[in-house]
């Protein structure tokens, strides 16, 4: 038939595919690095930047969706609301009150609080979605949306310190990665008081501390990078 593709065409078309897909997947596979070193691919400060702050913005998404559903299940009356007890763990980290405040703080200082308060949830959430997939009253949505949330705290901070080594090797910060993630420098995560917290209050204190972190990420960004959609 006119037109029609005959047998070696299609193998050729495929292997083309394959090709195409192959390179395509190896590109993907490359790690991220903030210089040109072997096996992987170097982005400007400012790609890093784009990059940690979409995540945040996922991740702060995500803690909207379940801090919702868990107000319907918790909090039928909306009456009800302000008497929930919100004692967060992560109070006890100083973190600028408004974006002015933000803004004035040193460049090392600002990261050091998204690196502290990104730290101090990693225990909490892997605690939090062990609980939720064992809560016969939530479905998989929530239970999928729990595990995501704790994946992508741990995958943002591995973000934010690429940003922070970026911004050391271009002399933008004097601190290292090694000393701002330190133990001394960063709050224990295992903390007995976010223990004593219950689901619900957990999950509030993350939607509000994950709200921080996306905009201070946002204000380091301008602050060092201001041509790049500032």
């Amino acid at each position: 038939m006119p037109g029609s593709i005959g047998p070696v065409s299609v193998v050729w078309v495929v292997l083309v595919y394959l090709l195409f897909c192959s390179r395509l997947l190896s590109v993907g596979a490359a790690p991220i690095c903030t210089n040109a070193q072997a096996g992987c691919h170097a982005l400007s400060l400012a790609n890093l930047f784009d990059r940690v702050i979409q995540h945040s913005a996922r991740m702060h998404g995500i803690s909207n969706d379940l801090h919702s559903e868990f107000e319907r299940y918790f909090l039928p009356s909306k009456n009800q609301i302000g008497r929930v007890s919100r004692n967060c763990h992560t109070s006890t980290i100083l973190t600028p009150n408004g974006k002015e405040n933000a803004q004035r703080m040193a460049r090392e200082e600002l990261t050091e609080v998204i690196l502290k308060l990104l730290v101090a949830w990693r225990d909490p959430l892997w605690h939090f979605q062990q609980s939720i997939a064992h809560h016969h009253d939530f479905n998989n949505f929530s239970t999928n949306k729990a595990l995501e949330m704790s994946d992508m705290v741990h995958e943002l901070r591995k973000g934010v310190e690429k940003v922070a080594e970026k911004m050391q090797m271009m002399g933008i910060i004097s601190n290292s990665v090694s000393s701002l993630a330190s133990p001394e420098v960063l709050m224990p995560s295992d903390s007995a008081e976010w223990r004593l917290m219950k689901d619900y209050d957990l999950l509030y204190c993350f939607r509000r501390d994950s709200n921080k972190v996306q905009n201070y990420l946002k204000i380091l960004k301008c602050r060092i990078v201001p041509e790049h959609g500032c």
